[in-house]
């Protein structure tokens, strides 16, 4: 069954927010390699065992929020159905290079969420 697989944590100052998370929560961070910066968020359970983990990066609008990813066998088989269901796709599929695929979509009641593909042969 597709369960939440991801988080992606949009910040105006990531720094700031870092401390934020890591003070709050005890999250761990790693940059990512590369010209964008961008964080891999490390979770935990209250148990201390593995949790969901995520991502941080610069906001990219205003109006962009916390978006939850949804690991899911094929974002193209899945988007045919949120069209049928009567979902909008707000960025189709798109290639993460080593990663997967996602796309982001918006339910009946206005609501985003993204797909996830996992796929390290994506290019």
């Amino acid at each position: 069954m597709p369960t939440i697989v991801h988080f992606d944590l949009p910040v105006d100052d990531l720094e700031r927010a870092k401390r934020f998370y890591e003070k709050l929560f005890d999250w761990k961070f790693q940059q990512m390699p590369g010209q964008m910066p961008y964080y891999l968020i490390e979770t935990r359970d209250l148990n201390g065992s593995p949790a969901v983990g995520g991502g941080m990066g610069k906001r990219g609008s205003p109006e962009q929020k916390i978006t939850n990813y949804i690991g899911v066998p094929s974002v193209e088989e899945y988007l045919e159905k949120v069209k049928e269901l009567g979902g909008m796709i707000i960025m189709p599929g798109t290639a993460v290079p080593g990663w997967g695929y996602l796309a982001v979509c918006a339910d009946t009641e206005n609501n985003t969420f993204g797909l996830w593909q996992e796929d390290k042969n994506a290019k």
